[in-house]
């Protein structure tokens, strides 16, 4: 799901356009099964909320089991989200080890843990080498790039 305003993040940096951010996980997730994009959050509009997102899919999808999966960082913040309560009870919480020192999460809540192979990249990293021309290889699918390069993201000065 892309947020339409993500609002922990907002004023703290340059935020790419929803629209373009959905155009990103589109491609990204064009060729995989069982995986779309979504926009629900973008559509909606004003700033975007899991809880109110786990609301629409569950009456939109009755009886469907949901999943709210984060990076832990993002799972070490959850209890600085707004109604985070409501998306414990409405969702299994799963957090993705991400890369350096693992973080604590909030013990009160029944996390499903994923560990994925590490790689050491954030977006932003990935931003500065497609503006610096440094190879992408094997972090970017060429769909993915594909959209960067006709929307002109990223590029010195946007």
């Amino acid at each position: 799901m892309v947020a339409n305003v993500p609002w922990q993040k907002e004023g703290s940096r340059r935020i790419t356009p929803a629209d373009d951010r959905y155009a990103l996980v589109e491609a990204a997730v064009a060729d995989v099964a069982g995986l779309v994009a979504g926009r629900d959050e973008i559509d909606r509009g004003g700033d975007s909320y899991t809880a109110d997102t786990l609301k629409s899919m569950s009456d939109e999808f009755s009886g469907a089991e949901l999943f709210t999966i984060v990076g832990d960082d993002a799972a070490a913040g959850f209890t600085t989200w707004d109604r985070y309560e409501e998306v414990a009870a409405r969702s299994q919480l799963v957090v993705v080890d991400r890369p350096g020192e693992s973080v604590e999460v909030p013990d009160e809540f029944d996390w499903l843990r994923v560990e994925v192979p590490h790689l050491e990249v954030s977006s932003t990293d990935l931003r500065a080498r497609f503006v610096d021309g440094r190879p992408l290889d094997y972090l970017i699918t060429e769909p993915v790039l594909d959209v960067i390069r006709r929307r002109r993201l990223y590029e010195a000065g946007s």
